[in-house]
């Protein structure tokens, strides 16, 4: 399964109804990542583990500005990227009992996006998500989702929001404030600070989201 060069892989459960759980990251962290997991959360559960996209295109709502000088700005690919993800989703065998998509900094940004453009996932978790993007705060209060995901979960570091730069300043207002525009639409969401910047630990802070919606 490839789109472009996005590499796909699938660690499946031993239930074909176990809940299935999308995630964008990293090359290479798929199978780490379902070690972290599952050492926090003892549940059966299939990982469909997306990467090797180009982050600033695939993952980006709509153009903006770049963030740093230099920097190209981004592309806004990310409604045709969700599209082939959530085709890709719906084409793999079985029925499972729930579809979570999860993300860390801009794949956490499309996880908080994809229930305004479709209600294929019940759960979404944004570990450290670019909730800063240029015109998303303003798009979540102005819009409905297509489905209001059941369980919603939202984290930071706890330094993210101390940075010189004007556009990354506001993150920790964003997303609590996400987190709270999920909650008025009948989620049950959660806000957690992690210790340390950005940069810190962001494979054991997308495990221990991608835990809590393993979480019944």
């Amino acid at each position: 399964m490839s789109e472009g060069n996005v590499r796909t892989r699938l660690f499946p459960a031993v239930s074909p109804d176990a809940p299935l759980v999308a995630v964008n990251g990293e090359t290479g962290e798929g199978e780490a990542l379902l070690s972290a997991v599952r050492g926090l959360e003892d549940r059966d559960f299939s990982l469909l583990y997306f990467s090797g996209f180009d982050w600033d295109a695939a993952l980006s709502p709509w153009p903006a500005p770049a963030v740093f000088p230099g920097q190209a700005p981004f592309s806004g690919g990310g409604e045709a990227y969700l599209k082939w993800l959530t085709e890709a989703v719906e084409a793999l065998p079985g029925t499972p009992r729930f579809l979570a998509l999860a993300g860390y900094s801009l794949a956490g940004l499309l996880a908080a996006w994809a229930p305004f453009q479709t209600p294929l996932f019940s759960r979404i978790a944004s570990a450290s998500g670019s909730l800063w993007y240029p015109g998303f705060m303003d798009f979540m209060e102005k819009n409905a989702p297509v489905r209001a995901p059941e369980k919603a979960y939202f984290s930071l570091g706890d330094r993210e929001a101390w940075t010189r730069n004007p556009m990354l300043r506001p993150v920790e207002d964003y997303t609590r404030a996400a987190a709270e525009r999920y909650k008025a639409l009948g989620s049950e969401t959660v806000f957690e600070l992690n210790a340390g910047n950005h940069f810190q630990q962001p494979l054991e802070r997308l495990a221990k989201a991608v835990a809590w919606l393993l979480a019944d």
